[in-house]
């Protein structure tokens, strides 16, 4: 196991930068967020952690690339931000995405993001990926099939009994398959891993500064271990890119949290499409986030 451990004053560069116009866009944040985003580089923070590495097999390891701090980030004359008239995230159910992702997109889309319950590999020679994205064009597909509980079974249902040859334009996989079901644990990967890409088409590249909902992943077992909120550092190119208030954005996330959250159990496979959109979400997995969330509020609120 091996820690990456930053010193202050790096963490503090990478937050703030030491360009006078980035470090008077700081100052003007509102005096809770800094407060908040300060905790960077607090050595005592219980908010905020150092990066650990569990065995070779991890991202940083495995996929040496160079940090991002908040300048290059902001600099990055290749980043594609919202603008009034482009402003909407859509997601769509994979069955409908390949056909929708063909037409141009609407006009006030920043970006449209396919998900699917159906495992994905772009090439007979991958195994599987999570998902694949097209940052310029602002598209992605993401599979969310080895996130259910039962996937690596013996018995998983979703397994091709029949395989047969499809013509690239023939999407009649996608018609009627398996829906496992949708537990907390499920959700929760399934959030980590849209917010976790949608940050990258926002420009936000994997982070190497503090545990983050944006470190790389190689592997289920890591991507459970990565956090689902931003690293303050994160956070501010978030911020920089959408504009948003830290406290409003997470108190918006404790209620959808709290919405509907009561003790009932998740979709199982055998409702119908047309129920699910109906059915409650199942939550009891983000409890230690919203705890966190609720810290990270204090800490804004004071």
């Amino acid at each position: 196991m091996q820690i990456i451990r930053h010193s202050e004053q790096t963490l503090k560069t990478a937050l703030i930068s030491k360009n006078p116009v980035l470090v008077s866009q700081y100052e003007k944040l509102d005096a809770g967020e800094q407060r908040l985003m300060n905790e960077a580089f607090q050595p005592a923070s219980d908010l905020f952690g150092p990066i650990t590495l569990h065995s070779p097999s991890d991202w940083i390891t495995s996929h040496p690339e160079a940090p991002q701090d908040f300048e290059q980030f902001f600099s990055d004359p290749y980043r594609k931000t919202p603008s009034p008239n482009k402003r909407s995230i859509y997601i769509q159910s994979i069955g409908d995405i390949l056909k929708f992702l063909k037409k141009k997109k609407p006009e006030d889309a920043f970006c449209v993001v396919g998900i699917t319950m159906i495992d994905l590999y772009p090439r007979d020679s991958w195994n599987f990926v999570f998902g694949q994205a097209s940052l310029t064009d602002g598209v992605g597909i993401f599979s969310f099939a080895r996130y259910g509980s039962d996937f690596y079974s013996m018995h998983y249902k979703g397994k091709v009994k029949k395989l047969k040859k499809t013509s690239s334009s023939d999407y009649s996989i996608f018609d009627n398959y398996y829906i496992p079901e949708i537990t907390s644990v499920l959700l929760l990967r399934s959030c980590k891993t849209l917010t976790h890409e949608i940050g990258h088409i926002f420009g936000l590249r994997h982070c190497q500064w503090l545990a983050c909902l944006m470190q790389g992943s190689n592997h289920l077992e890591e991507a459970d271990r990565r956090p689902l909120n931003l690293c303050p550092i994160c956070l501010r190119k978030l911020q920089c890119a959408i504009g948003f208030s830290t406290v409003e954005r997470y108190k918006a996330l404790v209620r959808w949290i709290d919405d509907e959250s009561s003790d009932t159990p998740g979709a199982t496979p055998e409702h119908s499409r047309e129920d699910n959109g109906n059915l409650p979400k199942p939550v009891e997995a983000f409890k230690e986030w919203k705890e966190w969330i609720i810290k990270c509020l204090a800490v804004l609120q004071k």
